[in-house]
C-alpha cells in the first residue's frame, strides 16, 4: 500500500504520556500503525521557545532532521546546540532531553522502529528519568566539524550536480565528500546518507535525496517501508500504477512492495528527506520491475 498527503503543522497536539514531563512541546503522527505501517513511526515536532522536554528513554530507535529553530539536544551524556540542517541518532535506550532557549519555534522530524505501542495494550515504550545533563539545565556546545558528536551531524543538501563535479579547488583544499555521499549521476540523483548502520543505527536508516532536472528513479520496490518528506521543488511519482504531483510540503508513504519511481519533468531541482526500516538488507534492497518484466514476456 501507499500513500500521498500533505504535511499539517496544525495537526499537532500533547501527547498524554508527555503531560507533567513537557512545557511548550506538540508532536504529529505522519506514519505510524494506524496508517498501515508496519516498522514506520514518522513524526513532526514542534518545541515553543523556551519550551522543555524532561530526560527520557525510549524502547525504539530514532532519527530527527531539525526543520527550524534552534534547539539544544541533551544525549550521551552532552548538551548539543543544534540548528536547521543537523540531524541525530537516539539509540534505543539512550537517555536524552530537548530545550528550546531561542526567540523562535523549534520544528523537526523523526523516523522511529519499531513503532509506538498505542495507549492501552498494557505496557510502555517510554520512561522519563530526568538528569544533571538535560537540556533545559544549561547552555549546549556546538563541537566543530562534521560529524558534530558520535550521533550527530550537519547537512543541509547536496548541491547541483554540475557543481559538486566541477574540481575548481586545489586537491589539498577542497571539501571531502566521504564515502556516505553518492553522485549517481546518469540518473540525476544524489544521496546523503545521515543516520544508517555505519553512524551506529540497528533499525533505521535517514538520507537526504535531491533531484536534477530530468533526473529520475525507475519503477522498483523494496522488502522494507519508506516514507518521503519533500523539501523543495514538484516531482512525478508513480505509486503502485498511479501518478501523482508531489510537492514540497508533502509526505509520502510505501510498504514493503509497493511499486514506486520518481520523476523530475521540471526545471527545477527537487529535495526530499527519505527514511528506511526496517535497515536494508546487504544484498537485493532493489527490486526493479523492468527487469522481471523482460522474462514475464517471454512466458
Amino acid at each position: 500500500m501507499h500513500f500521498v498527503r500533505p504535511v499539517d503543522w496544525e495537526a499537532v497536539a500533547v501527547p498524554p504520556a508527555v503531560e507533567g514531563h513537557a512545557e511548550g512541546y506538540r508532536r504529529g503522527v505522519l506514519v505510524d500503525r494506524e496508517l498501515g505501517a508496519t516498522h514506520t513511526q514518522l513524526e513532526i515536532h514542534r518545541l515553543a521557545p523556551g519550551g522543555w522536554i524532561e530526560g527520557h528513554v525510549h524502547a525504539f530507535e530514532t532519527a530527527v532532521y531539525v526543520l527550524a529553530g534552534a534547539p539544544v539536544l541533551g544525549l550521551d551524556g552532552r548538551r548539543y546546540q543544534l540548528r536547521e540542517a543537523d540531524y541525530a541518532l537516539v539509540p534505543l535506550g539512550y537517555r536524552h532531553s530537548w530545550s528550546n532557549p531561542g526567540p523562535e519555534e523549534v520544528r523537526w522530524l523523526s523516523v522511529s522502529s519499531p513503532v509506538r505501542i498505542p495507549a492501552g495494550e498494557g505496557r510502555r515504550d517510554t520512561f522519563y528519568l530526568p538528569g544533571p545533563d538535560d537540556a533545559r539545565h544549561g547552555p549546549g556546545e556546538r563541537p566543530a566539524g562534521a560529524p558534530l558528536g558520535r550521533f550527530i551531524g550537519h547537512y543541509p543538501g547536496t548541491p547541483p550536480q554540475a557543481q559538486a563535479l566541477d574540481l575548481v579547488e586545489p586537491p589539498e583544499r577542497r571539501t571531502p565528500a566521504g564515502m556516505d555521499t553518492a553522485l549517481l549521476v546518469y540518473s540525476g540523483i544524489s544521496v546523503k546518507m545521515l543516520v544508517d548502520r555505519v553512524s551506529g543505527a540497528d533499525l533505521v536508516t535517514m538520507f537526504t535525496v535531491d533531484y536534477e532536472p530530468g533526473g529520475a528513479a525507475l519503477v522498483h520496490d523494496h522488502p522494507f517501508e519508506e516514507a518521503y518528506f519533500f523539501l523543495a521543488g514538484e516531482i512525478e511519482a508513480v505509486l503502485e500504477g498511479r501518478t501523482y504531483t508531489v510537492r514540497a510540503g508533502d509526505v509520502v508513504f510505501t510498504s514493503v512492495g509497493a511499486a514506486h519511481g520518481f520523476f523530475n519533468r521540471g526545471t527545477g531541482r527537487v529535495r526530499w528527506i527519505e527514511t528506511q526500516a526496517p535497515q536494508p538488507p546487504v544484498r537485493h534492497s532493489y527490486r526493479w520491475l523492468d527487469h522481471w518484466r523482460k522474462l514475464e514476456t517471454q512466458g
